[in-house]
């Protein structure tokens, strides 16, 4: 007992580093510092955004600043860390194998993105004659065609926040974890489609047959893994900047480069699926870890943990003054349009042959739907794609960060529910 003890006493610092991270609060605290400081101190806030780290130095066109580095180098590594969970999830024993059991979740993606985009239209049409979103600079009411630009919004679901609020609703290992997980992922490659065909640059318009060298990426990492390389670090250093580069140059967002390659990497037999990126590997003959798949979140997942307060500081900076009509509009959308959509198709997708994962009941689908409501970040990514005009896009921004309410309100509401951690 006192080896036991003293152990704990050796690592209880350690031990609350890797809580603080399992609870997304290098996020969390991003967040709230973006805000103080574009409130408080606006020009200096935009500054660090924005600084040139690297003077002029460009990538294919692109100027490198600090956003630049964290929208689109550092998520990369965020996204990969998502995939290896849900590549992990699709071995066998995990909760997504066979791959039909991956089938409802995707299912249930189509209404994570059709039900905000259907609410947000009949809301909008429905107010928009009545003048609510107000006068341009101009003094001229909005036109229709720029405020509708703001669909594509509330299809986002922030992976880091939801991963965090559906461990405290389930309970780590509850397959509606993976099922979010995998939905979230899903849906937001789907939103930066979105801002690569909707919300492009037409200065930078798409070429898709760039493409092709993520394919070229993917070949690198299979032919690795046809080699039997036990090491992530070639996989990764070589297959991952030809996707990078691949999506760049097609003018689409870079951030899901390792998603093409992370599932090429060797993987021992699934264990600790669920846990949250922060999660410290279990114990030897606790689970199976020492694979190039697990060394790879293994080894990089203080450097993403930690980084999501970067990313949240150069995203979350909106002025409490930009509230108006496109805030309740966004919540809204993601509030209803979510929870109706991803728990309906859900429920549909196992009445049509395509049955929940093992061990979800048709109220945790509900309100895995009501938790992916949980926008915000890649929400305010998408709303600086969607709105030039400063006033929509701040309306639009404080709608996005309004929905981290939701984490407040979902445990209260999931044991209301009779949803508790463990429970049958």
């Amino acid at each position: 007992m006192a080896s036991d003890a003293s152990h704990h006493g050796a690592s209880g610092p350690k031990s609350l580093l890797t809580r603080a991270r399992e609870m997304s609060l290098p996020l969390i605290l991003g967040v709230f510092v973006a805000l103080a400081a574009a409130n408080l101190v606006p020009d200096v806030y935009h500054g660090i955004v924005h600084w040139k780290l690297f003077g002029d130095f460009a990538i294919f066109g692109h100027k490198v600043d600090f956003h630049f580095l964290i929208n689109d180098i550092f998520m990369v590594f965020f996204f990969g860390v998502a995939a290896k969970e849900i590549t992990q999830a699709t071995l066998p024993g995990g909760s997504l194998n066979p791959f039909r059991k991956a089938l409802n979740p995707l299912f249930a993606t189509l209404g994570g993105v059709a039900g905000p985009v259907l609410f947000f239209f009949a809301v909008l049409h429905m107010l928009y004659g009545s003048g609510t979103f107000g006068t341009n600079a101009e003094g001229q009411l909005y036109p229709l065609a720029q405020v509708s630009r703001g669909w594509g919004i509330p299809t986002a679901t922030d992976i880091a926040l939801a991963w965090l609020v559906a461990r405290a609703v389930f309970g780590a290992g509850h397959p509606a974890i993976n099922f979010l997980l995998l939905l979230a992922v899903v849906d937001d490659a789907i939103g930066l489609v979105i801002i690569a065909i909707f919300y492009g640059d037409p200065l930078h318009p798409a070429h898709p047959t760039w493409l092709l060298l993520a394919l070229g990426g993917m070949a690198v990492a299979y032919g690795l893994r046809r080699m039997s390389v036990r090491s992530w670090v070639p996989y990764i250093a070589l297959g991952g900047p030809l996707a990078w580069s691949g999506l760049l140059l097609a003018n689409m967002h870079p951030a899901l480069a390792l998603v093409f390659i992370v599932p090429f990497l060797p993987a021992a037999k699934p264990a600790g699926i669920g846990e949250p990126i922060g999660a410290t590997p279990a114990p030897a003959g606790h689970g199976a870890h020492g694979s190039p798949l697990d060394d790879f979140e293994h080894q990089l997942k203080a450097f993403v943990d930690y980084g999501l307060f970067f990313f949240a500081f150069a995203n979350a900076g909106v002025e409490f003054a930009s509230m108006g009509p496109m805030t309740w509009l966004i919540l809204g959308s993601l509030v209803v349009g979510k929870t109706i959509g991803i728990g309906g198709l859900a429920l549909l997708g196992a009445k049509i042959g395509l049955p929940l994962p093992t061990g979800m009941r048709t109220r945790d689908a509900i309100m895995a739907g009501f938790v992916a409501a949980l926008g915000l970040t890649v929400a305010l990514f998408v709303a600086t794609a969607a709105f030039v005009d400063p006033t929509l896009q701040g309306q639009a921004k404080m709608g996005a960060l309004f929905s981290g309410f939701v984490g407040l309100v979902a445990v209260p509401i999931a044991r209301a529910m009779g949803i508790r951690p463990g429970g049958k």
